[in-house]
């Protein structure tokens, strides 16, 4: 994200995650000092949002969700899961390194992108399209549809 670290993209994730599942009555304990050690953070984070999610009563736990009924286990594979994936090409992007997303992983930003309809360019969730050089790659042209560029 334009004017981020890959830290601050870490805290993003950890607090969104932390801030959601803890709406739905998940304690994930005191958050981690993302800016001592921004990959231990992560580490401990999805340590305890993994024990969080084992449980089955907490992804079956039922909400009422931007677009209707659903559960948090929806809700975390739907955005969560997505976020992840659009994020780890942001701090590959930070760290100067090759995000590595296969054909799947971009199938499923797709997917996902497509299910957010306009709510795709609400504030905080990502920035206008952008062009993509007509020699770009699928994840440049993928991520330019998010308002990232290559």
């Amino acid at each position: 994200m334009r004017g981020w670290s890959a830290a601050d993209v870490v805290e993003h994730l950890i607090t969104t995650q932390r801030e959601f599942l803890g709406t739905h009555g998940v304690e994930l304990g005191g958050p981690p000092d993302v800016p001592a050690d921004p990959a231990g953070a992560w580490r401990t984070h999805a340590a305890a949002v993994t024990r969080a999610l084992s449980d089955d009563a907490v992804p079956d736990r039922e909400f009422e969700g931007f677009v209707g009924p659903t559960t948090v286990g929806a809700a975390f594979l739907q955005f969560y899961v997505w976020d992840m994936l659009v994020h780890r090409w942001d701090i590959a992007r930070a760290a100067g390194a090759d995000a590595g997303l296969t054909a799947d992983e971009l199938d499923r930003i797709e997917a996902g992108a497509e299910s957010f309809g306009p709510a795709l360019y609400m504030d905080g969730i990502c920035r206008t399209a952008v062009d993509a050089p007509d020699d770009a790659d699928r994840a440049a042209r993928v991520l330019a549809r998010l308002g990232r560029a290559a």
